[in-house]
């Protein structure tokens, strides 16, 4: 990870002229790096991801909306006696402490037995193995950070340090125009990849195996503008 010179992206890559006062890994678990760049209190969100400093823009309306279904899904089966034992948070800083970055996912599904793990601690920052799910839905201005990376990019995105990081599940829920498709990734695997995954197109009910086993209905939702 570079110290001098960090970039920031914001729907593209700005260099900066003067380094910052430490590694922005440690700077970020201070919470110091967001005023350090003065990124506003708004909503935006400050993440190491792939050895790069990344500022996004909050999240819109039918963005969040998503997130609110996948949590209610959870509420709901938990409700009828389905899916007990889980939490969902929303916008939770996960420490990937293995590999020196922080992440910001959209939601992280949680068992109660990790929530008082993670409680016991009395950090304000989750560590992997207290994360069971992590989910992510991407916008127009940051998905390349969200995907399995690419032929043209080079360095390492969210999905290969969730899977480095050993978290059994990502969802990402790719808004994209030309996407539009939920996917399931499982079996982290070596070198930073997951071995497996299962997709659904929107309109399609997203089905979440064992140990969740929930139905997440995705009929209402919509791509970016």
């Amino acid at each position: 990870m570079r110290e001098e010179s960090p970039q920031v992206s914001v729907m593209a890559v700005v260099h900066r002229h003067q380094p910052l006062p430490a590694d922005p890994y440690e700077l970020w678990l201070r919470d110091e790096l967001g005023d350090l760049l003065g990124i506003p209190h708004d909503g935006t969100r400050v993440e190491i991801v792939g050895g790069e400093i990344v500022v996004s823009p909050g999240p819109d309306f039918a963005h969040n909306l998503i997130v609110s279904d996948l949590q209610d899904a959870f509420a709901a089966a938990k409700a009828v006696g389905q899916a007990a034992g889980w939490r969902c948070v929303q916008t939770q800083d996960v420490n990937l402490s293995e590999i020196h970055e922080g992440y910001i996912p959209d939601l992280c599904v949680m068992s109660e037995a990790d929530v008082q793990k993670a409680r016991s601690r009395r950090s304000s920052k989750i560590l992997p193995d207290e994360l069971t799910l992590a989910v992510e839905v991407t916008s127009r201005s940051n998905f390349a950070e969200d995907r399995e990376p690419g032929a043209r990019r080079q360095r390492p995105s969210k999905w290969n340090g969730y899977a480095r990081t050993g978290i059994p599940y990502y969802l990402i829920v790719d808004r994209d125009p030309q996407v539009m498709t939920s996917t399931l990734f499982t079996e982290p695997g070596f070198g930073g990849r997951y071995e497996e995954s299962t997709s659904w197109k929107f309109g399609e009910s997203i089905q979440l195996p064992a140990p969740f086993g929930i139905t997440v209905p995705t009929d209402e939702w919509e791509a970016w503008d």
